[in-house]
């Protein structure tokens, strides 16, 4: 089965917004560039950034569903992350410095509910994205299985909800499930593809407003018996990828 790059997504700063890609450079056992760099902790958080922990010490989509209309901008050369919501001014500041939080703190507290830990700092773990998983993760999307669920929800849902980095049309719903174990060559990348994605809360909210206005997870639930879309890989072997390039099993 062979498809072809349709998208190509990053998301610097973890539940923070998305930037779309024309092309990437995939490094064996990292996460993608530019992808979850940054995490926001909250104010409960054991996170400081010596190492990976799991997603529940972040603020994120799935309990502040208005983070989920957040787009991005990364200048990968001076640091600056551009942030944009539909209910915020544009916000541009450096992640990495102090001076600068906050702002950042101020900019987000709106989009956040008040009965939630509020965010209090950014975190950056050397060497890997804050990815869900573990491992350094990158998630790999199958149009085909968006429009499957588009069909039993019964009305059109933006692809953004899912929040993958690479994206692809095999065709037929679900294929990429059958892929766990196997190796897929993207571009000049390979990736071994380690597991399924269950979805949370976040994929409830319309990335253009951030309110929450389809049930997908009671959808995947009573359609197909999983609340599963997408499946999360390692790079194996580095190289690019660009829109267009050729997606196959090996």
């Amino acid at each position: 089965m062979t498809a072809e790059v349709t998208d190509i997504w990053r998301h610097p700063l973890k539940s923070h917004g998305r930037e779309a890609l024309d092309s990437v450079t995939m490094i064996a056992g990292q996460t993608m560039p530019g992808d979850r760099v940054w995490a926001v902790a909250h104010e409960t958080s054991t996170a400081d950034g010596s190492q990976w922990v799991p997603c529940q010490n972040f603020t994120r989509g799935s309990k502040a569903p208005g983070l989920m209309a957040i787009n991005a901008a990364l200048d990968d050369a001076s640091g600056q992350l551009t942030l944009r919501h539909p209910a915020q001014p544009d916000l541009t500041f450096d992640p990495e410095n102090p001076a600068d939080l906050q702002r950042f703190l101020d900019w987000g507290k709106p989009l956040l509910p008040e009965n939630r830990a509020a965010s209090s700092h950014i975190v950056r773990v050397p060497g890997r994205g804050m990815t869900d998983t573990d491992f350094p993760s990158v998630t790999l999307c199958n149009l085909a299985s968006h429009r499957a669920v588009e069909q039993a929800i019964g009305h059109s849902l933006s692809p953004l909800r899912w929040r993958g980095n690479i994206w692809f049309d095999l065709d037929e719903p679900w294929a990429e499930n059958t892929w766990l174990g196997r190796e897929v060559q993207i571009g000049a990348a390979v990736f071994a593809v380690r597991e399924r994605v269950v979805r949370c809360l976040a994929t409830t909210a319309n990335p253009e407003t951030g309110e929450r206005d389809a049930d997908t997870l009671k959808t995947l639930k009573d359609t197909w018996g999983h609340q599963d879309f997408s499946v999360y890989a390692e790079v194996v072997r580095g190289g690019e990828i660009r829109l267009g390039d050729a997606v196959k099993v090996l």
